[in-house]
């Protein structure tokens, strides 16, 4: 289950509680370089005009009369239910518990008298804050008003007086329902059309969702390259409306990447193509699996794509899981059913095989040029005809941003992040988030979550010091990829280079739990290093990650720090804090990876984070060196509406490797959108499905 936090969620402590990890106060002297400003949410007079203004038309509209109050859906939010009263984090159904705060939020005297069959829980999240005078868990509950009533007529009345009130409170005319991609895409085909000649060589369908045209005489042919979340879901959205796809991959299937990645943590073998970044499922595979995204949660969207991991194999609870992830123990057979849909489907899935070159003919795409990925030398590429290439492919694909830079395509380099992966023991971060309720956690399962964190803060530099921040709004330095109950992994995809990520399984019952500690960087600081061009990102990442691998004297071993002596600028002593990662570490100063202004932030992020999760300044604390690939270092333009390049007609860039994604689920609804763009231009389907799914994400700004 899931934890709600601010910045961090921190249980009031009891003095009848113990925790079995102190939480000292370490004092280091604050550094006068940086200014750090909390990322705190703008409320009540501090709020912007245009906000209040926005927000005034959102309160308007929800606020408006309810025509038939007993009719419909109500949807009650906030419902707090103490963690004693709960059944715990495994549970999704209505517990009493629940039924007491429904019955408190509709003024409902006998909670007991509320048939439990009248409500749907949403969305159900665990938030331990200090400001709380005690956990709880927090619901989010639909009300069926008719069979409310019909069950227990005396709530007829009180129905009748509930008022709307934002985020607590809101009338729905009909329950929403969206359905995973597959039936909606169905539901579509079974709408009736009459069919007509235009005369010509084509077919005209009318129906009710309007009129459109399609080709008789072949299926177009759309080679879709890279099986991560957005390629995937690209080859499922042009496969289900009749297009003939081939789904390229370089990697391997997930039972042959996880023997090649077994090799790689037994006998530090690497393999080039089959890897933490590289093979079926991309590189979130064997990763937490986190499904959080910021583009909107509740959107259809969203909602449809959540539910095609729930067809294809995902726990349900992942619809109601207020942090859902799956754990790469999950991800696995979720992925062998995916494909194995797309094969009925008569997708041609070519796994070890790389796209070397695009084939390109009158300023279009006409095909790709591929070849075995075990074959280094390229030696017997083929040509590989098509209509239009959808472009998946991740951001450490960095040979492919080669090929298209060799096209004249236009790359543009885009702001990501670096730092350090911190871990630290498990039982020290629950005792910090939840103090004596730590021991109700066992080893992942127990009545609470395993305990995470997200912490951010923002920085700008002063006395003009320009050299510290990225822009004018300054630098944000946060937590990123938080794996609780999780291990450190290698994600390099080149011998000499070394990158870490973390990951973890679904029952996060491992002893540790990691996060990456990030600080942004931009063109500013590639420029600083004399590294220029569209690729100066990526150039940026290898600096630091050469670096990384000389310091750990090669092999694959990750230099590390204590956080405490991080903070003194002293190199760890041979005696280290025990670390997951498995392939080994080596004590170093990482003050000698970064340059000195990224240095100072990740320190001065680490002595406030301290602020916010008092205990995290600890001797069990070690930071890993080093991770860079958090999002791509460039963004391929395309066009918002047709998803196309800017630059090449019929290339389709998308998911994380062009730019416009940050995450699993995020990638997916790009995947799915683009695919529909794509069916849209080949008129496989009338205008109008896409209201079915809603629009996609901003492709101008991703959110992280």
């Amino acid at each position: 289950m899931s934890l709600l936090f601010h910045w961090s969620s921190v249980a009031t402590s009891s003095p009848s509680l113990t925790c079995r990890y102190p939480t000292p106060r370490h004092q280091y002297p604050r550094l006068q370089t940086l200014q750090i400003l909390c990322a705190t949410k703008r409320t009540g007079k501090r709020r912007y005009p245009s906000e209040k203004k926005k927000l005034k038309l959102k309160h308007k509209e929800a606020l408006g009369d309810v025509k038939n109050k007993l009719e419909g859906f109500w949807r009650l939010s906030k419902l707090a239910v103490p963690v004693q009263e709960d059944p715990g984090k495994d549970f999704l159904g209505v517990s009493d518990g629940l039924l007491l705060a429904i019955a408190k939020a509709i003024k409902f005297p006998v909670a007991s008298m509320l048939p439990q069959e009248a409500f749907t829980v949403i969305r159900k999240s665990f938030d331990a804050r200090k400001i709380l005078k005690e956990p709880n868990f927090v619901y989010t509950v639909d009300m069926n008003v008719s069979e409310l009533v019909s069950l227990e007529p005396r709530t007829r009345e009180f129905i009748s007086d509930l008022e709307p009130k934002i985020g607590l409170i809101e009338h729905l005319p009909e329950q929403r329902v969206s359905g995973n991609l597959i039936d909606v895409i169905h539901e579509y085909k079974k709408v009736p059309r009459e069919t007509t000649s235009d005369g010509g060589g084509d077919n005209v369908c009318s129906g009710s969702m309007g009129s459109y045209k399609y080709t008789t005489t072949s299926k177009p042919k759309v080679a879709v390259v890279g099986s991560g979340p957005s390629g995937l879901f690209a080859a499922l959205v042009l496969s289900e409306l009749g297009a003939e796809v081939s789904l390229i991959e370089r990697g391997q299937p997930v039972e042959k990447r996880g023997r090649d990645i077994g090799a790689l943590i037994v006998r530090r073998k690497l393999e080039l193509e089959s890897n933490f970044c590289f093979g079926e499922g991309g590189a979130g595979t064997w990763s937490d699996g986190k499904l959080v995204t910021r583009i909107g949660r509740n959107s259809d969207s969203v909602l449809s794509v959540m539910k095609t991991l729930v067809h294809f194999g995902a726990p349900r609870g992942i619809l109601i899981d207020g942090k859902p992830h799956l754990g790469t123990d999950r991800l696995v057979p979720l992925l062998r059913n995916f494909r194995k849909h797309l094969q009925n489907l008569g997708v041609s899935i070519k796994f070890g095989t790389r796209v070397d070159d695009l084939v390109v003919r009158n300023e279009n795409v006409v095909g790709v040029k591929v070849s075995d990925s075990s074959d280094k030398l390229k030696l017997n590429s083929q040509n590989l005809p098509c209509d239009a290439v959808v472009l998946a492919v991740g951001h450490s694909a960095r040979d492919i941003y080669q090929m298209l830079l060799s096209h004249d395509i236009d790359l543009v380099p885009k702001d990501f992040a670096v730092g350090l992966r911190i871990e630290h023991p498990q039982e020290l971060i629950n005792s910090i988030q939840y103090s004596g309720l730590a021991a109700e956690i066992h080893s992942g399962r127990g009545k609470v979550p395993v305990a995470d964190y997200k912490v951010v803060k923002y920085l700008s530099g002063e006395d003009g010091d320009k050299s510290l921040i990225t822009g004018a709004k300054g630098r944000s330095c946060y937590s990123f990829c938080m794996c609780p109950g999780g291990q450190v992994v290698l994600t390099s995809t080149d011998p000499s280079e070394l990158c870490i990520n973390g990951m973890s399984f679904s029952r996060r019952a491992s002893k540790w739990a990691n996060a990456a500690l990030v600080v942004t960087v931009s063109t500013l600081d590639f420029n600083l290093l004399n590294i220029y061009g569209p690729l100066a990102g990526v150039q940026f990442q290898r600096e630091f990650e050469q670096k990384a691998a000389v310091m750990g004297g090669g092999n694959f071993v990750v230099p590390v720090q204590t956080v405490t002596n991080f903070l003194d600028n002293k190199q760890s002593a041979t005696s280290l804090p025990p670390s997951s990662y498995r392939l080994g570490v080596k004590a170093a100063n990482l003050h000698e990876l970064f340059p000195e202004h990224i240095t100072d932030a990740l320190k001065h992020s680490i002595l406030m984070f301290e602020k916010e999760l008092p205990g995290f300044i600890s001797k069990d604390g070690l930071l890993h060196g080093v991770e860079t690939r958090t999002s791509s270092p460039v963004q391929i333009p395309r066009s918002t509406e047709t998803y196309e390049s800017s630059s090449l007609k019929g290339l389709y860039p998308i998911g994380e490797g062009a730019g416009y994604a940050g995450g699993i689920v995020s990638a997916a609804v790009d995947g799915m959108h683009a695919g529909l763009a794509v069916a849209k231009k080949f008129n496989l389907f009338p205008d109008g499905i896409e209201s079915v799914l809603g629009r996609g994400h901003d492709a101008e700004f991703v959110k992280y």
